[in-house]
């Protein structure tokens, strides 16, 4: 069975493929095409391994590795990034050649010290720091953010290779390796949702990055993640894809979220639909329940719109428990530029509303209005009230 694949003549992916990943961060990010983590073997006069896979499966790894090399000959490891999905094998490889040198930034020393309290043979390095292969020689540049503070790029200029761990990847299992041989929608999306879920917060910090690499006039043919996809045929689209979407991305798309109890929210939603298409046809809505969706999707779908209306019932005077985990998500990601309104049913007190607005705000969203509440089940005329309030949002953008 083959576990590595050549790349270049010096170069071999000797990752693992995640078919099964379903979930992965713990609970937050739903993974339903599976990922992969990708690690890197680099021979020259001197051999370097780039990053390691996921804890469950390190023996494995070390495993596969001792079939494709024999451990002595490997002179050096590079950890782009401490998180345990890259770094998770290596306390497995090291109780088999333990001194070798773990080239890492400073604060990739305190990660991986703090994940695995072992005090490796670390070699920090910072922006500019190379090291010599033969006719290789790998640079690392600091990309402190992109997504942990200790997350660094290497730079492989014989082969015009970035290694850029998280930043461009996906969490997209494939056997396929390379961006142009898998389904390019597939893989647009994974890609999209792993930035909004992921890297969104740190938009500011991506532009900064990118433009900081892009001003060195690296020569660059392949960009090799940690998660998906190698980014082979025209690598640079991804980088400037990135630039777009650190921007404060929108579309022409307002997304609807809302929890319902007895479903009159729910219609709320859906006239309040009705009124945003017939005011304006042109703008894509989306409807989500947040009780059943895929909560990552729905960050995906509000990372992409220009405003987003978020209903819930009234419930112990608070709003629904599905809305609020959703909005702690949301506050987390700092979105910019993006509208906002509130509404919700309720048959007491009708707090949700209010509160909403109020959460609304703390996340970085700028109100419309102050909302729109109906008593129990709405009836027709509730129910024009709620797509005339849909035409109006709409026309206020």
């Amino acid at each position: 069975m083959q576990t590595s694949k050549p790349l270049t003549d010096k170069v071999t992916w000797v990752g693992k493929v995640d078919w099964d990943l379903v979930k992965f961060h713990g609970e937050e990010f739903s993974t339903l095409k599976g990922s992969s983590y990708n690690s890197y073997l680099i021979r020259d006069e001197k051999t370097a391994l780039i990053d390691t896979v996921w804890l469950p499966y390190d023996k494995e790894f070390v495993s596969n590795l001792k079939q494709e090399i024999a451990l002595s000959e490997i002179d050096y490891i590079v950890i782009n990034h401490g998180e345990v999905d890259h770094s998770g094998a290596l306390p497995e490889l090291l109780r088999e050649i333990p001194d070798t040198p773990i080239y890492c930034t400073k604060n990739g020393v305190r990660s991986l010290k703090g994940h695995y309290h072992e005090d490796w043979n670390f070699v920090p390095v910072q922006t500019g720091d190379t090291l010599e292969l033969g006719e290789t020689t790998l640079t690392f540049v600091e990309a402190p953010m992109l997504h942990w503070p200790d997350t660094m790029f290497t730079y492989m200029d014989s082969e015009k290779i970035l290694f850029s761990n998280d930043a461009f990847g996906q969490h997209y299992a494939t056997e396929s390796l390379y961006n142009d041989r898998v389904d390019q929608c597939e893989l647009y999306e994974e890609a999209l949702k792993y930035y909004a879920n992921i890297l969104t917060p740190f938009s500011a910090m991506v532009k900064r990055k990118i433009r900081e690499v892009l001003d060195l006039n690296l020569p660059l043919e392949m960009i090799c993640t940690s998660h998906g996809v190698i980014w082979k045929n025209d690598p640079m689209q991804i980088v400037n894809q990135y630039l777009e979407w650190a921007d404060n991305y929108q579309e022409n798309q307002i997304s609807i979220v809302y929890d319902t109890m007895w479903n009159g929210t729910r219609r709320m939603a859906e006239a309040i639909a009705a009124g945003i298409q017939k005011a304006d046809s042109s703008v894509t809505v989306k409807l989500f329940n947040a009780g059943k969706e895929d909560k990552n999707d729905i960050v995906t779908a509000l990372f992409k719109s220009k405003a987003v209306l978020m209903g819930s019932s009234t419930v112990n005077n608070r709003y629904l428990s599905a809305i609020g985990g959703l909005l702690e998500m949301v506050k987390g990601m700092k979105f910019k530029d993006k509208k906002a309104a509130a509404f919700g049913s309720y048959g007491w007190s009708g707090e949700a509303v209010k509160l909403l607005s109020e959460d609304l705000t703390q996340s970085g969203f700028t109100l419309v209005n102050d909302g729109l509440k109906t008593m129990w089940a709405p009836d027709e005329d509730a129910l024009d009230a709620c797509a005339a309030y849909g035409q109006r949002f709409v026309e206020s953008l």
